[in-house]
This record gives C-alpha cells, sequence and structure tokens, in this order.
C-alpha cells in the first residue's frame, strides 16, 4: 500500500481496532458492579488514633490527608470496595490486661464510625450480611482482632469480642505467646499447645474465622489440621516470590487449598519483593550499629553524627522499587499453586509506613485487577479474587459453627490446658 494512501486510512483502521484498555476497564466495572472488593486487613483504626488523636471521634472521614492516609470514604468509593474487614490491632508488647482494654476502645471506635456514617458503612457478620449491605451500596464492615494476646487466655474475653461484632481472630501478631509461636519472634511451643487447639476449637464453634497471618509455619500446620472450618490469612504472600516468615509457603498453600481456606495477599513492599526485604534487614542492621548499647555503637551519644551516616547509607544503598506488577505476581502463584478459590486481596492500608507504586490508597484496587486481566484472568475469577472466595470461606465458618451448636462451651485457663488437668 501506498504511503499516501496508508496515511490517510490511519484514523479509519484507529477507530476500527479494538481499545483493550477500554475493554478492561468496561469488564472492571461489570465485575465489580456484582461482586465488590472485600479486603482482608486495613489499620484505618489505627491510624487514626496515631494520627488524629483526640480529634478521631470527630474528624470528617469523607476526605482525609493523603500524606497520613491511605483510607477515607471518597476513596473507598473509588476504589469499589463493598466489604473490609477493620483491624482492631493493639501492640502485642502490651500487658496482655491493657492489650483487652485497647481492643475495646478500638472496637468502639469503628462503631462510632459506623454510626455516624449510616450510609456508608454498616457492621456485618454473616455472608448474607455482607451481600445485603453490599447490594444496598454501603461497605459491609467487620472487625478483625489482631492478635491471640488480646484475648488474654481467656475465652470470656474471645466471646465478648464475637458479640461485639468480631469476625475473626488472628492467632498471634509479632510475638509468641503463652498458647501459640509467631511468626516473628522465637518459636517455644512446636505451633500450638492444647490451649491454643482449643482456642481454634472455639472460634469454629463461634463461627470466627481463623487468621494465620503471622503465625509461625508450625502454628498455621497445627490450626490447618484442628481447624474444622476454612481458614483465612488476612494479609499474607507467597513465600516462593519473598523468603519473609510472615509469607506462606507453597507446602502450606496446599493444604490451604485442601482445607478450603484464603490466602489474602498483603501489599507491604517487604513481603512482596525479596530486595526490599534484604534491603530492610541490611538497613535495620545499620541502624542498629549506630547505638548498640552499652559501649560498641559506632554514633553513641552523637544524633546528628548517626543521621549523616544514614543518610550516606540510603544515597549509596537506593530503596528497591516495588510495584503493582509485583502484588500482582503474588496472587497469580497462589492461584497457580492452591488454586483461583484460595486467594483473595488483604492490603494492609494504613498499617504498613509506604506502599508499592500504584497501590497507593484503597481507591487503587482496581489497577491491580485490570493487570491481572491482562495477563488472561476471567472475569469469574477476578470476581472470586475480589470477594467471592472470602465469602465462601465464612459461609464454610457459618456451616462449621451450625453443626457444633451442640458442642460444648470452651472453658479453662492456659496453665489448666496446657498441663493436662
Amino acid at each position: 500500500m501506498r504511503p499516501a494512501l496508508l496515511f490517510a486510512l490511519a484514523p479509519l483502521l484507529m477507530a476500527a481496532a479494538p481499545d483493550k484498555t477500554n475493554d478492561i476497564d468496561a469488564r472492571i466495572a461489570r465485575v465489580l458492579a456484582r461482586s465488590p472488593v472485600i479486603d482482608g486487613h486495613n489499620d484505618w483504626a489505627e491510624t487514626l488514633v496515631g494520627q488524629a488523636k483526640d480529634e478521631r471521634w470527630s474528624i470528617d472521614l469523607t476526605r482525609l490527608d493523603p500524606t497520613k492516609y491511605h483510607t477515607d470514604i471518597d476513596r473507598l468509593r473509588a476504589g469499589h470496595v463493598g466489604g473490609q474487614f477493620w483491624s482492631v490491632y493493639v501492640s502485642a508488647g502490651l500487658p496482655e490486661t491493657q492489650q483487652v482494654v485497647e481492643t475495646l476502645e478500638q472496637i468502639d471506635l469503628m462503631h462510632q464510625i459506623f454510626a455516624r456514617y449510616p450510609k456508608v458503612f454498616e457492621p456485618a457478620v454473616t455472608a448474607a450480611d455482607v451481600r445485603r449491605i453490599q447490594a444496598q451500596g454501603k461497605v459491609a464492615s467487620m472487625l478483625g482482632v489482631e492478635g491471640g494476646g488480646q484475648i488474654d487466655g481467656s475465652f470470656a474475653v474471645l466471646r465478648a469480642y464475637r458479640k461485639l461484632g468480631a469476625s475473626y481472630l488472628t492467632l498471634t501478631h509479632s510475638r509468641t505467646i503463652a498458647w501459640a509461636d509467631s511468626a516473628t519472634d522465637n518459636p517455644e511451643h512446636d505451633g500450638l499447645t492444647k490451649f491454643g487447639e482449643a482456642v481454634v476449637g472455639e472460634l469454629n464453634r463461634l463461627g470466627m474465622l481463623v487468621d494465620l497471618s503471622h503465625v509461625s509455619e508450625a502454628t498455621m500446620v497445627d490450626a490447618l489440621r484442628v481447624s474444622k472450618a476454612p481458614v483465612i490469612f488476612s494479609h499474607s504472600s507467597a513465600r516462593a516470590l519473598c523468603d519473609h516468615s510472615r509469607n506462606v509457603s507453597d507446602a502450606v498453600l496446599r493444604q490451604v487449598a485442601a482445607n478450603g481456606g484464603v490466602v489474602m495477599v498483603n501489599f507491604a513492599p517487604g513481603y512482596i519483593s525479596e530486595a526490599r526485604r534484604r534491603w530492610d534487614a541490611a538497613r535495620a542492621g545499620e541502624i542498629a550499629s549506630y547505638n548498640a548499647p552499652p559501649f560498641s555503637g559506632l554514633y553513641l551519644g552523637q544524633p546528628a553524627a548517626a543521621k549523616a551516616a544514614l543518610a550516606e547509607w540510603d544515597k549509596a544503598h537506593p530503596m528497591p522499587v516495588v510495584t503493582l506488577a509485583m502484588v500482582a505476581d503474588h496472587i497469580d502463584h497462589i492461584a497457580k499453586v492452591a488454586g483461583p478459590d484460595h486467594v483473595g486481596i488483604g492490603s494492609d492500608f494504613d498499617g504498613v509506613p509506604d506502599l508499592p507504586q500504584g497501590l497507593e490508597s484503597v481507591a487503587t484496587y482496581p489497577a491491580l485487577l485490570a493487570e491481572l486481566m491482562r495477563r488472561g484472568w476471567s472475569d469469574a475469577d477476578i470476581a472470586k479474587l475480589a470477594g467471592g472466595n472470602v465469602l465462601r470461606a465464612m459461609e464454610g465458618a457459618e456451616r462449621a459453627a451450625a453443626a457444633m451448636k451442640d458442642a460444648a462451651v470452651a472453658n479453662g485457663t492456659v496453665a489448666a490446658l496446657d498441663s493436662g488437668k
């Protein structure tokens, strides 16, 4: 074809060519209209406490400073969020009795938010609740208690959390506790103790999800062995791609598939990129060398010198870039090993200091789903990832609870159950 003719026909040829970007956008809109995003873990309550302090009960949550918050109402709507497990996290370093008090304060804060914005949020406990609330265009709001220390070794406290609307218990947070080993602390029990197994059983009886994010692999295996209901990992990623102890190995992924559970992928850069994980560790070691007590720190008593030295280290060791595509790699991997029925989204928004490029806030879920569509994901599998899989796990937990309606209520102390008395 002559160049002049080709030039003349170019606009017609371009108009006739399918616009794949627009097609994907349309597909995403159709999927999310039927199956809105349900995120397994968001630390908005903790960030509101830290940033807004005493204004947290009255601050306008419609539009917040994006340099301080990953979440607000406008961005939740932009992200097509129809369900959220709101973490009621407190520090695992606190005495456990104090953890209970602060957990109740976090639960109360979230309930006040739901009451202040009844057209936006509504509490949910069952999968049916979630679907009903989503159909009304609101965010179905569940609560996740992020650490076994927050029950203070008491089944009564656990049951009280359930009555206040808690939908899952994360068996540990960052520290090993009296009845379960953490992923990020020295193990003491080789997994769960007898009391820990009883906690899993009581969660099953109550219809609460067993959350295995933050726990050691031995604890994961024990919980999967004991649980009569599907488990979740509310915010963990694939260990085969990033060898962080907070992530899930392929061996455990296969057990999660057999259990019917769901691994909800975390966006935290150090859990997504192996290069970033190693950089984080190296930088932490560098900082530790500046102030190692009592006499060996390089810059003891010299904060200005330590700050200058760290700036030089950062200049010589640029932080590795982590991207949305890398998060998609983890979702792809989990879907490949466990199957597309066993993967979800657990962002950890407002719980991490920085995020992958392209996933800066709750408004960005559609971009992640679009990336997966470009990789060949079907609309049906995108709908499962967005929220269908965790709804199925919730329904499984509800069926297990119904089957255990005549089971004895769990009682006893850690000391009594683990001594065999």
